[in-house]
């Protein structure tokens, strides 16, 4: 006969079987017997039907004599002949825990051997149907402890989830993210320790400037020399090389001047830098160039100056060129000035030229020139000037005296304190020079002149205020970002800290080239410079272009402070006064001469101070067409904004 629920001819596979048709369909158990309820779980679970006499756990439906627990309903005693999927036989029944209440026999829907059934029964108290009816609601059997128990107990090994406690789940997820907290904020490992201080002397740049020919480089190579920091063989090279230029006096200026272009011209082109020392102080020699074509270079190179050294050439006629109107010596020593440079030695350079000859009337009269324009640039002459006449090429007055028989003025002279000064030889005298105001436990201040990369970002700077160590943390202004010091070198040597006036190398960790400019200024961290694009200044009017015959509201310039290089216009002048004291409040223009109270708008945010905060972030200059045309400092900047 046809099998129920098969429309094919019963030749074919039976329905439901994915096995040959020569297989006889499943029967999990005769028909007769009754399956013992098994707590394992089957081979085979899942959506399928089961018809016969088999037990079948999961979303399944039985129809037969078989026990289903879950979501199953148990419909009929009747076998069938037709299974679905084959199934294995069931396993024999494991010994029951609690000892079966008593029941009348052929009970077929009450497995006795039903560990869950039994603690059912027990707690409905023997009463077979009430144990039946809560049986049929296995959420509420939840709430009995032996139902509980009899489910952890019997519980398939497999489908056992162990929950943890949330208590223990959050404290492993407090763990956690702790964990990625210090991750975030977790230090670099500690850099190594540099136990250097550095030298203990103190240190002093010098800023050697002054007019075109005055002999400022071979000043500087001669004092190099004299100091045993060049040595012979390499003065007898530059000697050789000077004589097939047909300039044996320059071997001393190739000292400093390396550059191929500056020895075939005779011209200082960028700031040469050199070190040397004495017993007292260690020095820096910046050597500026003259020409008027790289004053900005000059400022520059003066801005990281503690001591001007004005080089001015006593031979006739040189002189002459470079102190009247349009001459280097005057602007120089005007910016020296606005510069924040404080001391000023005057060097009466080419004494022992056959037109001069150690002369005193030559040297009285440059002296007497210089003082009353030094006076007007702001100067102290008693305090802040001194005067020595020299010879830079000889070396005479520079390490040793003069001899009394070449100049025998000197010497009565130096005595006398006609030049502001007892120390007969340079030397002497920069060693007896003190500078103020130098205070290494403020903030620091650390302007920028240049920056490259070596294995990470080094800034050049000078340290104008504070003490800049190995492993603090910094502010880089205008731009506002925190990074860390990772190194610190002063002259090239590594050192674990360096105090104000020394010139250093700090490298930088993590910020780019891109991040760190020239004219930035170093901080300390919560503790920076203002960043303004305008500000409020009171300026001195020194020279006007022919193109500019009155300074007014408009006018456009260069703004120099420290190394920022900046396009400016004058957007407003409160007052001005004249020579004679005379103030005119909102007057419309100030000339040459006058001094002016006017606000200025620079095209970008730089890092400045107002001059009583930080002298050295609060003054600057203004250029237009190759011309100082004002010095200022700033009285004024907007408020902070919150």
């Amino acid at each position: 006969t046809k099998p129920a629920f098969d429309a094919r001819p019963p030749t074919t596979k039976p329905a439901f079987d994915a096995r040959p048709p020569t297989k006889p369909p499943f029967d999990a158990a005769p028909p007769s017997t009754k399956p013992a309820f098994d707590a394992r779980p089957p081979t085979s679970i899942g959506k399928s039907t089961s018809i016969g006499g088999g037990t079948s756990i999961g979303k399944s439906t039985s129809i037969g004599s078989g026990t289903s627990i879950g979501k199953s309903s148990s419909i009929s005693k009747e076998p069938a002949s037709i299974s679905s999927a084959p199934a294995p036989a069931p396993a024999p029944a494991p010994t029951p825990a609690p000892a079966p209440v008593p029941m009348d026999e052929g009970e077929g829907d009450a497995d006795l051997s039903d560990p869950l059934f039994v603690a059912v029964l027990s707690i409905a108290g023997g009463d077979k149907e009430k144990a039946m009816k809560m049986m049929e609601d296995p959420d509420s059997l939840m709430q009995y402890p032996e139902v509980v128990k009899v489910m952890e107990e019997t519980a398939p090994v497999d489908d056992m989830v162990e929950d943890k406690p949330p208590a223990e789940e959050d404290k492993k997820v407090a763990a956690l993210t702790t964990k990625v907290d210090q991750m975030e904020v977790e230090e670099e490992e500690p850099l190594p320790l540099v136990e250097d201080e550095g030298d203990p002397r103190e240190h002093l740049n010098l800023v050697f400037i002054g007019h075109v020919d005055a002999g400022k480089s071979t000043l500087s190579g001669n004092i190099l020399y004299l100091t045993d920091n060049v040595d012979k063989r390499t003065i007898e090279k530059y000697e050789r090389e000077a004589k097939d230029l047909n300039r044996e006096s320059w071997f001393l200026a190739f000292i400093m001047d390396t550059n191929e272009e500056e020895r075939a011209k005779g011209k200082t082109v960028e700031v040469g830098r050199a070190y040397f020392d004495t017993e007292v102080k260690r020095y820096t020699i910046l050597d500026a160039p003259g020409h008027k074509n790289y004053v900005p270079n000059m400022i520059m190179g003066a801005s990281q100056a503690d001591v001007g050294v004005l080089v001015i050439s006593a031979r006739k006629g040189e002189f002459e060129a470079g102190f009247e109107r349009g001459g280097q010596s005057r602007e120089h020593a005007m910016l020296c000035k606005t510069l924040g440079i404080s001391h000023m030695v005057v060097v009466i350079n080419k004494m022992d030229d056959p037109s001069v000859g150690w002369s005193k009337v030559r040297y009285d009269e440059c002296v007497s020139k210089l003082r009353p324009f030094l006076k007007s640039c702001g100067y102290m002459i008693k305090k802040e000037v001194k005067f020595i006449p020299i010879s830079g090429l000889s070396g005479a007055n520079l390490k040793d005296e003069v001899d009394p028989t070449v100049c025998p003025w000197w010497k009565k002279s130096c005595a006398a304190r006609e030049n502001n000064t007892d120390k007969p030889t340079l030397l002497q005298l920069f060693d007896s020079l003190e500078i103020s105001g130098r205070d290494k436990a403020a903030a620091v201040r650390i302007p920028l002149l240049d920056r490259y990369t070596d294995r990470g970002t080094i800034a050049m700077g000078k340290v104008e205020s504070g003490t800049v160590r190995q492993g603090m943390k910094v502010e880089i202004m205008p731009t506002r970002q925190k990074f860390k010091i990772e190194g610190v070198w002063a002259n090239e040597t590594q050192v674990a800290c360096a105090r104000p006036g020394e010139n250093v190398l700090i490298k930088i960790g993590g910020a780019s080239v891109e991040e760190i400019q020239k004219g930035y200024v170093v901080c300390t961290a919560g503790d920076a410079c203002r960043a303004c694009d305008k500000i409020i200044a009171n300026i001195a009017i020194v020279d006007l272009p022919e193109s500019l015959p009155v300074f007014s509201c408009g006018t456009t310039a260069i703004f120099h402070s420290q190394c920022v290089e900046e396009e400016c216009t004058v957007t407003k002048i409160f007052e001005t006064t004249n020579n004679k004291g005379v103030v005119t409040k909102g007057a419309p223009y100030a000339k040459v001469g006058m001094r002016a109270i006017v606000m200025i708008d620079i095209a970008r945010s730089i890092p400045c101070d107002t001059f009583d905060d930080a002298p050295f972030l609060g003054r600057f200059t203004l250029r237009n067409e190759g011309k100082t045309i004002a010095i200022g400092k700033i009285v004024k900047l907007p408020p902070k904004k919150e």
